[in-house]
């Protein structure tokens, strides 16, 4: 057991949607949760990293910090995704090693198993084939970042973990239909033809894709239970263990906006994997499970949008 009372925090990445719904966990675990913005630290430079974790001197670190985009980002800006996760990750995990930080939990993504993986993915099909080529830039940094930490553990003996979310939803996702994941993407779509009162809703791909979703507050559960818990060499699946069409979860959106509209399948944009379903039974035979219904989070993250958002112009 990692004691957090009174250890003091870093959420790298805290103003994105999974560093946000860390930063809500971490409020009842009577640690001190430390925060730093890009205006004050540029974490693609090393110089500025470090000499921030010299003056700061974290006792942990959750590693939620990376530049992260839906399929048309991914495909259309491979050096970004590349060179920019791969600069944040080893900037933080060189000045983390020389801060003598305790624990360092390191967040990949499910991209990083092979496209044809065997399903459910199970945390050994890591590297046995190729990855699907729309996210490999994104998901090759991932994985260097799984390795780095094994390394340090290897190397120097570091208690550093990492865990593989799935895709991700919530308070704090990213809405912008030119780099946003299905999600959010379908959410906002399909609010904007019930204010417009469009007859129709256009869906990336097929529709037939088979994808597993988890709400971001659930996800930070499990890494706050896991930060306490795990310490193991290997990495640790985060997912909800249920899957849906692209076309159910278009479904299901339409119900929670209350919006009946025709779906359109624009055939000429990528499917991406045909099939993304990650075994977690690993992380449930630690101790952890813990989540909500797919339709009871969409409603959470719609009501949170409409909070936010700004109106819809005609």
């Amino acid at each position: 057991m990692y004691d957090l009372s009174g250890k003091r925090i870093w959420v790298a990445g805290h103003r994105g949607m999974v560093g946000g719904a860390v930063v809500r966990r971490l409020a009842s675990e009577h640690c001190e949760v430390i925060t730093v913005g890009r205006e004050v630290v540029d974490l693609t430079r090393q110089a500025e990293v470090e000499d921030w974790m010299t003056e700061t001197k974290p006792d942990a670190i959750v590693m939620a910090a990376a530049k992260v985009g839906g399929i048309l980002a991914n495909d259309t800006h491979p050096v970004d995704f590349l060179a920019e996760n791969l600069a944040i990750q080893t900037n933080i995990a060189t000045a983390a090693h020389k801060a003598d930080v305790e624990r360092f939990l390191f967040l990949g993504s499910s991209c990083i198993y092979p496209k044809l993986a065997p399903q459910p993915m199970a945390e050994d099909s890591l590297l046995t084939g190729p990855l699907e080529p729309t996210n490999e830039w994104y998901a090759i940094a991932k994985i260097a970042g799984i390795k780095l930490c094994q390394a340090y553990r290897k190397q120097y003996r570091r208690d550093w973990i990492s865990a593989m979310p799935t895709n991700l939803y919530g308070p704090g996702d990213n809405y912008d239909l030119q780099s946003s994941h299905v999600m959010p993407a379908l959410l906002r779509k399909f609010h904007e033809a019930k204010e417009s009162r469009s007859a129709e809703v256009t869906v990336w791909g097929s529709g037939t894709p088979l994808r597993e979703f988890l709400h971001c507050d659930d996800l930070a559960d499990a890494l706050v239970f896991l930060l306490k818990t795990y310490s193991g060499y290997d990495h640790v699946n985060v997912g909800s263990g249920v899957e849906v069409s692209i076309r159910e979860l278009a479904e299901t959106i339409a119900e929670v906006v209350g919006y009946e509209a025709k779906l359109t399948f624009d055939a000429t944009k990528p499917d991406g994997s045909p099939r993304k379903l990650m075994d977690c039974s690993r992380l449930h035979a630690i101790g952890w499970n813990n989540v909500r219904s797919l339709k009871d989070g969409i409603a959470n993250a719609y009501a949170h949008w409409l909070e936010r958002k700004e109106p819809v112009r005609p």
